[in-house]
């Protein structure tokens, strides 16, 4: 789908000059920002552009928001032919009403392209509709830091060389709600995916996965597995990945994109040389991890009991929203008053 898709569009590419915009007249209620739920609430409008093998893409349109109205034989319902984005918008014009002006609070913004060919036919869809909602998030640790507990999960595989595990696609997703259910079961929070014989770790749930330790010669290394097509490419990921690089390095740190086992974690952690660890994604930015369960047994992430995170942990958390709300000038980030 995507081939097909950006083939055309790169001929007839979204003329944003075409923008429509109808504007509601029944404008949804404002839920206080403490009560705000993360993805239960959406804002007044929405954006819908359409797309067509001989048209390529259609004048895109804001309109309130509103249900879609499909055919039961459309193609994205029985082949999952649809993949999906996720960031975060601080500051906008239309809707902004619905953004709190405390800070941690933000518009989450969803685009999501789909395949709307009516045909139980499997190949690639001869129309598409891209939309985009958004909806008000408030902090995602609004009292403080709370450290999760994961379960490394090696009977069930969320990705696999050569597939598409690196892609927002939704059916890499319903797939891991089992496994996040029986480890909710257990006690736990997420998933952290293993992989092979090996048991590479690869990412936490709907997160990448960074791990801080002290090597056997006492060198302090960052590590977070590579993109080898079975973890997404998330852009928190590469944002800690640069900052680490620019301002942990000089400290002496050594920052890695490489494969690295459960086994390394238990050895790192039975010798006290595990530091911390901590899952990052556009939600939460940075989430800390107290405890991984692994055959039978928890492994200490490195926080004392009293510990919700650690440095590194915070020092992220940091230094992102400091550029997200333009507490400091950097290229990342564009300031509107």
């Amino acid at each position: 789908m995507e081939t097909e898709i950006f083939a055309a569009a790169e001929i007839c590419p979204i003329d944003v000059s075409k923008l429509q915009v109808v504007k509601t007249s029944d404008h949804g209620l404002l839920i206080p920002p403490e009560k705000l739920v993360f993805g239960r609430n959406f804002t007044d409008h929405m954006l819908s552009v359409e797309w067509t093998k001989e048209d390529g893409w259609h004048a895109p349109r804001i309109l309130p928001y509103q249900n879609l109205s499909l055919d039961p034989a459309t193609c994205v319902f029985h082949y999952a032919f649809e993949c999906f984005e996720g960031m975060k918008a601080y500051k906008v014009k239309m809707d902004e009403c619905f953004i709190p002006g405390e800070r941690g609070y933000s518009l989450y913004l969803r685009p999501t392209l789909i395949g709307t060919q009516t045909t139980l036919g499997i190949s690639p869809p001869e129309s598409a509709m891209l939309f985009v909602i958004a909806s008000p998030v408030g902090p995602y640790y609004p009292t403080g830091f709370k450290a999760i507990s994961l379960e490394a999960t090696n009977y069930a595989v969320r990705a696999w060389p050569g597939g598409v595990g690196d892609k927002k696609l939704g059916a890499n997703y319903a797939p891991c709600v089992l496994p996040q259910k029986e480890a909710a079961s257990r006690g736990h929070q997420q998933n952290l995916w293993l992989f092979g014989e090996e048991e590479f770790v690869t990412e936490v749930g709907t997160m990448n996965m960074f791990v801080a330790i002290r090597t056997k010669d006492g060198q302090k290394e960052l590590i977070t597995a590579p993109l080898d097509g079975t973890i997404l490419e998330g852009i928190t990921r590469d944002s800690i990945l640069t900052l680490a690089r620019e301002r942990l390095a000089p400290e002496g740190w050594v920052v890695s994109e490489r494969k690295y086992t459960m086994t390394e974690i238990d050895q790192a952690a039975r010798e006290g040389r595990l530091i911390e660890a901590f899952g990052a994604g556009t939600a939460a930015i940075v989430s800390p991890v107290r405890t991984i369960y692994w055959r039978g047994k928890g492994l200490n992430c490195g926080l004392d009991q009293n510990e919700e995170a650690g440095e590194i942990t915070v020092k992220m958390k940091e230094w992102m929203e400091a550029i997200q709300y333009g507490d400091e000038s950097h290229e990342w980030s564009y300031i509107i008053d």
